[in-house]
């Protein structure tokens, strides 16, 4: 048998499964903000990310289908109201699009990582390609327009140095030695994250049609904020920078430009992406006091999520990807 007609795993039908649902959910919102948005260059961004996605979900729709699967039903025009008002500025918009390159970054590698047929790992390289290539592009529009958020900048110390004893780890009680490197991008990165769900729980919440879903969206906006609160009481505490909040670049419209489907998954997929990032502060903490914060962040998500969860399912919302075989119900009596 040749390379390329092997059998796709569990894993690599998961991962083109996942790649195709939350794709379509981003690509949505894309297809939104570029009609909203009059700035020429960001515009052009959008313009290829849109661009770029259609190329990539005819790739990932002919990996599915040959392997005999349903392809996802996923978020498509239906799930889109493109005559509703101005929901975010286009500076908001960037900021949307810099940090879900992000997430698109981590996607792609874990894709990657979990693929073994060689036509699937050239295909997520490619994916990688474009996501690097707009992570660029849209940094360095941030920069020029003068709306990147670098993160704070050091003094370098005269000669390496080595922890020597147990007090580096302290932290919850007494002093508290200054915030190491590694921790600082950490506890950026998730605050940055946690600005974009807060941002977006707000506008989602202003225009959502249930009453359910805007309650949800109001709870998830709270526990963002906590967070963004909680991290950034940590930078403050060694006066460094916090990162600015985005909430003045959602306007005040009631004008639904989303089906409350793709409003509650976004927010779900946010939710479950920010778990990864919380993990990685976690496993870079190595102050008592940061630890515990982020154990308290990552139950408060998990707790969330499981609402979040319920709500999908009541109103049939949540798309259930491939299931193993359940042997016990085959080898039942005919």
């Amino acid at each position: 048998m040749g390379k390329e007609n092997l059998k796709l795993t569990a894993a690599e039908i998961g991962t083109l499964w996942g790649e195709y649902v939350n794709g379509t959910a981003v690509d949505t919102l894309n297809k939104y903000m570029v009609t909203i948005i009059e700035d020429k260059k960001i515009k052009t961004l959008f313009e290829d990310a849109i661009k770029t996605f259609a190329k990539q979900k005819k790739q990932l729709t002919t990996f599915i289908e040959n392997e005999g699967f349903p392809v996802p039903v996923g978020f498509s025009d239906s799930d889109l109201n493109n005559g509703a008002e101005r929901l975010f500025s286009d500076i908001f918009c960037l900021h949307y699009l810099h940090i879900m390159t992000l997430h698109g970054l981590l996607g792609h590698t874990t894709s990657l990582s979990s693929s073994v047929r060689k036509d699937l790992r050239h295909f997520y390289d490619s994916c990688d390609d474009d996501a690097k290539r707009m992570y660029h592009q849209t940094t360095e529009l941030l920069v020029e327009k003068g709306h990147f958020q670098r993160d704070p900048s050091f003094y370098p110390e005269d000669n390496p140095e080595f922890i020597q004893d147990q007090q580096f780890l302290d932290g919850m009680f007494g002093d508290k030695r200054p915030l190491a490197a590694t921790e600082i991008i950490a506890l950026s990165l998730n605050i940055k994250k946690k600005i974009l769900e807060k941002s977006l729980s707000i506008g989602f919440s202003q225009v959502t049609q249930s009453k359910e879903v805007r309650k949800f969206l109001k709870s998830a906006q709270n526990a963002s904020d906590q967070q963004i609160q909680t991290l950034g009481k940590k930078l403050k505490g060694d006066n460094l920078p916090v990162p600015m909040s985005w909430e003045s670049e959602v306007t005040v419209s009631q004008d639904a430009p989303f089906s409350d489907k793709l409003m509650l998954y976004h927010m779900g997929f946010l939710l479950q992406s920010s778990q990864s990032y919380h993990g990685a502060g976690l496993a870079s903490a190595m102050r008592i006091d940061l630890v515990a914060t982020y154990e308290k962040i990552i139950l408060k998500n998990i707790m969330i999520t499981k609402e979040w969860f319920n709500l999908m399912a009541k109103n049939k919302w949540l798309e259930q990807p491939p299931l193993a075989p359940n042997r016990l119900e085959i080898a039942k009596d005919k």
